[in-house]
């Protein structure tokens, strides 16, 4: 069995934020997760920080915010240009502060041809 790559330009979008950082009561990771699921998405990882700084200064860091909720979280998703531009505009609405950024990326997948 070889493996077979093929190469796709696509879009990541992520979205930093707190981990502290509430959307009608929900941890707002949990809400920009729902949301790209229901707009059809693949799929989307969220990644806790653990340590960072945001335009105030204040340092967040695991060991000095043990009995705190607010480390960094980035929320990642993948798909096509044109779908990632059309959700940015509900991505903004959900955010009060953070920070959104894109980039064109080259994705390479790799799939087992099957046993003949």
């Amino acid at each position: 069995m070889s493996d077979h790559a093929e190469a796709e330009e696509l879009t990541l979008i992520r979205v930093f934020i707190g981990e502290g950082d509430r959307l009608r009561h929900i941890p707002l990771y949990e809400a920009l997760v729902e949301m790209l699921r229901k707009e059809g998405f693949a799929g989307a990882t969220v990644l806790r920080g653990i340590a960072g700084f945001g335009p105030r200064g204040g340092i967040h860091s695991e060991r000095l915010l043990r009995l705190s909720s607010d480390l960094p979280v980035v929320v990642e998703v993948i798909d096509e240009p044109a779908k990632c531009e059309a959700v940015i505009p509900k991505i903004e609405e959900m955010l009060d502060g953070g920070l959104i950024t894109t980039e064109s990326i080259t994705v390479r997948r790799y799939a087992r041809k099957s046993a003949p």
